[in-house]
């Protein structure tokens, strides 16, 4: 098979391979985050019959950052075609086995991100091969929902997002604009607070924090004068947010300071969380609300209830918090700590709000999450087809 690959050595491996082992086509499902990217391969399975447990899963494959805003859009998509030729290497598949794509990357916030990475996925792949580009978030709550678009997904590990479908195919999301734009309630916001309540500390700007001492000794810093330079030697934001766990030790030890910044994460990502679902109206549709400047609050909360028209002067909907919705819970920040559980909570906050969600841990990973949703669009696509 001739294509024009800008890297044509990673695809060599395909002239040694004989013979193709998957004959009914294989599929990939690839997450790329800021910290890693993971890809999977998994055989086409049956469209008429459920999905089996465990899912089969041929071959893995792991390398490092694909976001296009963090590191390049060259060193962003040689990560990527990299890791599906090892993927397709180690399960002795090739592109021609190849039925479907499904690539959910971080920094897919526009139709033109995806409309730029399926042009580049198609120089690549055969014309017989469904491609797919979504945000990473979307491959994430797929794999708490098993492939269905519907619910919630909040991400919090090196970033954060929330995302949201409703069932009629209605999507909003919230957060997810990075650290410059304030991705906060994420490992990297956690972390950048945390330091910069040390060089406050040390100034005389803030109050003194156990951060200090914990963040300077992992460092092998001497002083608060040396975060400066270690910052900003290298300010990848896995490099920083990989500080998290000293700030959640000190909050559990009773640091103030830490245990400050743990709060207003958790406000911050159940704030996220619920804008979505306002906006989509997840939890019903029965009530609706509007935003007013009051004098001494940000903003008031006004609910109307319309039996008629069912919606207010600006047809905003709220959700009036009794329909149940699943939200998906993935990252690093949300996975469980001694007693500073931050996901928990996150859930805590959100049910005060909307009783409504039902909290899940996805028992696959988001890589298995975009397999699945290439899958479902694959399914969705025979199904329309008329019998013949």
């Amino acid at each position: 098979m001739k294509r024009r690959d800008r890297n044509g050595e990673i695809w060599d491996f395909e002239q040694e391979m004989s013979s193709i082992s998957s004959r009914d086509g294989v599929i990939l499902g690839l997450d790329g985050g800021t910290t890693s990217t993971v890809c999977i391969c998994m055989p086409l399975m049956s469209f008429s019959q459920k999905l089996p447990e465990p899912l089969p899963i041929l071959a893995r494959a792991i390398a490092g950052c694909s976001n296009h805003n963090s590191v390049g859009e060259t060193a962003a998509r040689e990560t990527l075609e990299q890791v599906m030729a090892e993927v397709l290497t180690k399960s002795n598949s090739n592109r021609s086995a190849v039925r479907a794509v499904c690539l959910a990357v971080s920094g897919v916030n526009h139709p033109t991100d995806q409309q730029r990475i399926l042009d580049w996925l198609r120089d690549i792949f055969p014309k017989h091969v469904k491609l797919f580009v979504q945000n990473d978030a979307v491959a994430a709550l797929a794999s708490g929902t098993m492939g269905k678009l519907h619910g919630c997904v909040l991400i919090a590990g090196t970033g954060t997002i929330s995302y949201g479908f409703t069932e009629d195919g209605r999507e909003a999301r919230a957060a997810g604009a990075g650290p410059v734009l304030g991705d906060w309630g994420s490992g990297y916001g956690i972390a950048a607070q945390a330091l910069t309540a040390v060089v406050r500390a040390h100034d005389g700007r803030g109050p003194q924090t156990a951060l200090t001492s914990s963040i300077l000794d992992i460092l092998n810093l001497s002083s608060p004068d040396e975060l400066i330079g270690w910052t900003y030697a290298d300010p990848s934001w896995a490099r920083i947010a990989a500080l998290v766990p000293l700030v959640v030790s000190c909050a559990e030890a009773g640091d103030q300071v830490a245990n400050q910044i743990l709060h207003d994460s958790v406000k911050d990502l159940a704030e996220s969380v619920k804008a979505v679902v306002r906006r989509l109206g997840l939890c019903g549709e029965e009530s609706f609300y509007t935003y007013q400047d009051v004098p001494g609050a940000s903003f008031l909360l006004h609910i109307d209830r319309h039996e008629d028209k069912k919606m207010n002067t600006e047809g905003v909907p709220i959700a009036n918090g009794m329909d149940p919705f699943p939200l998906v819970m993935v990252g690093g920040v949300l996975e469980a700590n001694k007693r500073w559980d931050i996901g928990n909570e996150v859930i805590k906050r959100i049910c005060e709000s909307y009783p409504g969600v039902h909290p899940v841990r996805p028992k696959v990973e988001p890589a298995v999450g975009a397999a699945l949703l290439a899958w479902t669009f694959l399914k969705k696509e025979s199904e329309a087809k008329p019998a013949t």
